[in-house]
């Protein structure tokens, strides 16, 4: 097996950093905002890694067992996606003891955390691009990026001229990584931060690095660190190019998020559900079906429950869908107190520690899931097969793991349905059943067959001992 067993059993918490929690104020920039002003794409709000540490009591409470963090290294804007210094903790998010405590607290729990790794491109005041801008063509440091040309302007409105930026963006310099001194700065910088105790990468737009033998190499630095560091690739598109031995353990799994918000929409009945589903699990060997990360949302996209309008009671069903698949569920901070937001930056609120400010309900609902999850090995490490649904709008799954079988129903359809299961072991299991999650209004009857009356949309997770 080449990717880490932990990962199965993983249940993710991605955090904004500057915006989860202020933990040190002798670290705020002199013109930090108010904690609850309406976010931007400048300026900072104070969260830190001390605000981190001081609330990973509540990340277990809620029962998440690994944390993604957005960028933590030196730059000049909120995001970090700029970096300035890849050996340096942003001194607005604290330092290498910060960094550290972080670390030891959260494995004290057991709790992972793994970095954003921004290696495409950096930041202008990035020490290689900084010294190409002084000295321009007699830089030693002018192979380092795509130069097309001097003079190297780089605070120029609109896209530059003279180099490659990502996306056309002058803030965002792109490396050359055909250059072996790059490649030897950023898999020093890879090893680094594994030996300061993080439990992987999530690799920023990978694909922009069109080049097999670099990431081959970068998994190989990793993994000789330690091997059961986990590999994630921010690839929205599922291909399976970036998976496997030479590249990723797991992809950020958008087109599941996509699949399930079109079931849940009615765009897909549950025959074209269960085929996109099954063809998207086809990409990839099995073991990094397993690794893939499944989100519902991220920093990239509009808050799950401002998707859904916010209908409580549709983001209870898609999120129930979330956890019942292959992969490693990922809240994203603040979804599970009812966070709203439309794109970046209003996605990127600050997380309100005032609890009569929190949504309570879907805050249990998580919290029952992540138990659903740690509670029921048919659900992090079992097979899975759809079954056959005498509804277009209601989806049958069943998990299998050793004498454990779990099914997994989720109705769509907005009027009262009647769903016959044709599995027979669940007649005759019905004394030994479990029900570890239940949302919307439906009951079961196993007197004669196995039915499930919907009175509109609702979903649930049977658990068997066989």
């Amino acid at each position: 097996m080449t990717t880490p067993d932990w990962v199965q059993d993983a249940i993710f918490y991605q955090i904004f950093p500057d915006r989860f929690s202020n933990g040190d104020k002798s670290n705020d920039p002199p013109n930090v905002m108010p904690w609850n002003a309406i976010p931007t794409s400048t300026g900072f709000w104070g969260g830190d890694l001390a605000g981190i540490s001081d609330h990973l009591d509540y990340l277990e409470d809620l029962g998440v067992n690994a944390i993604y963090l957005n960028p933590i290294f030196l730059a000049s804007s909120n995001h970090r996606y700029n970096t300035t210094d890849y050996f340096t903790i942003d001194p607005k998010l604290g330092d290498t003891n910060d960094f550290r405590t972080l670390i030891h607290n959260a494995h004290k729990k057991g709790l992972r955390i793994i970095l954003d790794g921004v290696f495409n491109h950096c930041g202008r005041g990035f020490f290689a691009f900084n010294d190409l801008l002084e000295n321009q063509e007699t830089s030693p440091y002018r192979d380092w990026f795509h130069i097309y040309g001097f003079p190297v302007e780089a605070y120029k409105k609109g896209k530059p001229s003279t180099y490659e930026a990502w996306w056309g963006f002058p803030s965002l310099p792109k490396f050359n990584t055909n250059n072996p001194c790059v490649r030897k700065y950023i898999l020093q910088v890879a090893r680094h931060w594994i030996d300061l105790g993080a439990d992987g990468w999530r690799l920023d737009v990978p694909n922009e690095i069109d080049d097999d033998a670099f990431w081959s190499e970068f998994r190989s630095v990793v993994k000789n660190a330690n091997p059961d560091a986990y590999l994630l690739g921010e690839i929205w598109d599922g291909n399976p190019r970036w998976v496997g031995e030479g590249h990723f353990d797991g992809l950020m799994n958008y087109p599941l998020k996509q699949a399930i918000l079109d079931f849940v929409n009615r765009h897909l009945d549950a025959a074209g559900f269960q085929n996109r589903v099954e063809e998207l699990y086809r990409f990839y060997p099995a073991e990094n079906g397993y690794a893939m990360y499944n989100l519902l949302g991220s920093h990239d996209t509009e808050r799950i429950l401002t998707v859904l309008h916010g209908n409580v009671e549709q983001l209870k069903l898609v999120m129930l869908m979330q956890f019942a698949f292959i992969g490693a569920p990922a809240i994203y901070y603040g979804d599970e107190i009812g966070l709203t937001g439309g794109k970046d930056p209003d996605c990127r609120k600050s997380f309100s520690w005032n609890e009569g400010e929190w949504n309570h309900e879907i805050r249990e609902w998580t919290k029952s899931l992540c138990k659903a999850r740690r509670d029921s090995k048919a659900l992090r490490r079992g097979s899975m097969e759809f079954q056959h649904s005498s509804v277009p709008g209601t989806v049958v799954l069943e998990r299998r793991y050793e004498n454990e079988l779990v099914t997994i129903f989720c109705n769509s359809w907005q009027k009262p349905t009647r769903l016959y299961l044709e599995i027979p072991e669940l007649q005759e299991q019905s004394g030994n059943m479990e029900t570890l999650a239940r949302t919307g209004s439906w009951r079961f009857d196993f007197s004669h067959s196995c039915d499930i009356e919907f009175d509109g949309p609702g979903a649930g997770i049977l658990r068997f001992s066989l």
